[in-house]
Parts: C-alpha cells; structure tokens; sequence
C-alpha cells in the first residue's frame, strides 16, 4: 500500500495521521469537509513535514464527489476519521449523528466496493465498552453503549466485520481509541478547541489561557483513589503511531480485526491537573460541581492485544502530553 485516503484528514486525530504517514513514506490523500477543522491546517503539515499533501474539499455522504475522487486518484486503501464526535451533541442530536457517522461510513463503503478498494482502518472508541464490569478493559469486554455517539462507533464496526465475512478480499480494523490529548512536538499542529467540547484538556488549557477562570470537575465522589473520575489518557503522536502500526498489519491479516488504543494507565482529573501544573507552571483553579449523566467512574485500556499482534505500544507520558499540548496553545494563541 502506498496511496492512502484520509478522510477528515484536517481534524485533530487525522493532521497527526497524515504526518505520521508522510513520515513513514506513504502518501496521504486528504478529504475533508471543513465542518469540524480548518484549511490552514494544511500549511502546519507542509511546515512540519516539508510535503504538501493532497486535498479535496468535500463529504463522504457526497457520491458523485467521491466517484470522481476515486477515478482521478489511485487509492490502495482508507483511514475512516470523518465524522462527528461530540458524545453530549449527539445525544442532542441523534439523527444528524447517525447520518454523518453511520450513513456516511456505508455511503463511502459503496464507493470503496465500486473501485474495488478493500482496506480499511477505522476511527472507533473505548466508549462502546460503557461502565466497566473489569479494568484494565480488554477487547472482548462486552458492547454497552450508552449513547448514540457510541451506538454509532458500534453500527460501523459490525458494518465492516460484516462486509469481512462476506467477502474475505476485504481487511478491516476497528481502533478504539480512549482519550488522547497533546499535540505535534513542534507545537505547529494540535487540538483547536472547539466551544461544544467536553473533553477536559481543551477545558484546562482555557484555564491557563485565561479564558476561563476556573475548570468545572464533575463530582469527587466517584469510588476512585481521590474522588474523581479515572480514565486513560493517551498522546496524540502514540495514537498516530497506532494506525501505522495497523496499516502494516492490514495486509497480512483476516478479516476484522480490534484494538485497544491506550496506555494501559488509569489518571484521575486532579492528578492530570497536578501534572500539568507542575510542567506548566500554571495553576488550574477548580471547583467541584455535580456530576454529569452517565459520566463512567473509572475507564483505562488492556492494550496488550495490540503490544502481541501490531507491536505497539504507548510511549509518551502525562508530562509529555501536558507539555505539548500548553506549547500547542501558546504558539496558536487560540
């Protein structure tokens, strides 16, 4: 494989990609509707990677758009990020969350069918698993979605094992990310922050951006070691690292195949704000408030399917995270 389509290619997970697919000499193709992201974003990969790569403005759910996409360009196999990604927009939004996700992932799909491209990587989530019944979770934990965002992860990936089953020319992989945060190392490419986001980076670097005079914690009660709630967090660059590790794998495996994108390592809320503050310099006032529906107490990945079969593993730690990710926003100044 050589040629490879991103779709969302200009989004926060999908700029890193494509500079970790330019830097292990493959060629991006980019689409991207621009709904979520931004054009400029292209000059930051060209800055960092000294390739521009190629582009084209438009939407998986447009046919004819992706028709002449794929005539024009010979694709050898796709990186699925596009789509949306707000779990507290989709439970506002339903409907538009199925259309974009899912109805766009099969619309894409039967454009892959037409020009007979059958590999596929895709951009799934830990949220699937739901409130954990074991920790570390591992990939054979049980399916408990418990919101559309995560009914929608799910939908794709019982789409694609499914096109594996009926034809075994097709080689797919499900990677179900747990919570990245960081950015480039040069501090030229990053997260921007979106207004509706609910992550909780975004919401400490407005903190110590000053455009927020305190972070909101959602409870401190939770059955955890200080109170608050627990979850894996992930960097940016280590994630990337993942689907190149995936891509290389594709073509030797079966089927459809999961994994598990995480360090293996549970961090609660107040300790990535002491780490961040240590690294920073910067202190993160906060108030504790009531907790959110449906908000997990505890969440951290099993990754070692993916350290056996894909020879990954997470390598960055929390004060490399926090100390890309604050480098990030002060260059931006976003």
């Amino acid at each position: 494989m050589k040629n490879i389509l991103v779709t969302g290619g200009l989004g926060y997970i999908g700029s890193h990609a494509v500079i970790s697919l330019i830097s292990n000499n493959f060629q991006p193709i980019i689409i991207d509707n621009l709904s979520n992201s931004r054009l400029d974003v292209l000059d930051k990969i060209e800055k960092i990677s000294g390739i521009a790569p190629k582009f084209f403005k438009g939407d998986i759910r447009d046919m004819e758009f992706l028709s002449n996409l794929f005539k024009l360009e010979k694709i050898d196999g796709v990186i699925h990020f596009a789509g949306l990604k707000d779990v507290s927009d989709s439970v506002r939004n339903p409907k538009k969350y199925f259309d974009v996700n899912v109805n766009g992932t099969k619309i894409l799909i039967k454009q892959l069918k037409k020009f007979n491209v059958k590999k596929i990587i895709f951009s799934s989530s830990a949220t699937i698993y739901g409130e954990p019944k074991t920790l570390p979770i591992p990939e054979s934990h049980p399916i408990n979605t418990i919101n559309p965002y995560g009914e929608n992860k799910v939908a794709v990936e019982y789409i694609l094992n499914d096109l594996c089953v009926h034809d075994d020319e097709w080689k797919a992989t499900s990677l179900r990310y747990f919570n990245p945060i960081g950015a480039h190392p040069s501090g030229i490419l990053g997260e921007i922050i979106s207004k509706k986001t609910s992550n909780l980076m975004p919401h400490i670097l407005n903190v110590a951006l000053k455009k927020t005079s305190q972070l909101d914690i959602y409870g401190n009660d939770y059955n955890t070691k200080d109170g608050t709630g627990i979850r894996d967090y992930i960097h940016i660059m280590d994630l990337v690292d993942g689907h190149i590790a995936a891509l290389l794998k594709l073509d030797d495996q079966k089927g459809h195949n999961v994994f598990n994108l995480g360090t293996g390592r549970g961090v609660s809320v107040l300790e990535l704000i002491k780490v961040f503050t240590k690294v920073t310099d910067q202190e993160i006032p906060y108030q504790f408030v009531e907790k959110r529906k449906g908000d997990l107490s505890e969440s951290y990945a099993d990754p070692s399917k993916a350290e056996r079969e894909l020879k990954w593993k997470a390598e960055k730690g929390l004060i490399e995270m926090c100390e890309d990710a604050f480098r990030w926003v002060c260059n931006e100044k976003i």
